[in-house]
């Protein structure tokens, strides 16, 4: 059972801070880091598919994968 989320408030009664406690936060830190790789990785996917499209229409020749590959392994 996990323990009731706690507040703190200033003077006036706004929320200020939240504790939680650690095990509770460990777990939100992972999801978010997941979630965070997911958005860097889609976002770099949509870039690539913006470049691949760009280049295209330039009529600019694009690498291939087996050249990508073979670059960087020399």
């Amino acid at each position: 059972m996990t323990a009731p989320i706690q507040y703190i408030i200033d003077n006036d009664g706004h929320k200020k801070s939240v504790v939680i406690p650690f095990e509770q936060w460990e777990e939100l830190n992972q999801r978010y880091e997941k979630l965070n790789n997911k958005v860097q990785v889609l976002t770099g996917i949509a870039k690539a598919v913006k470049e691949v499209k760009k280049a295209r229409e330039m009529g600019k020749p694009l690498q291939t994968l087996a050249d990508f590959l073979n670059e960087s392994r020399g």
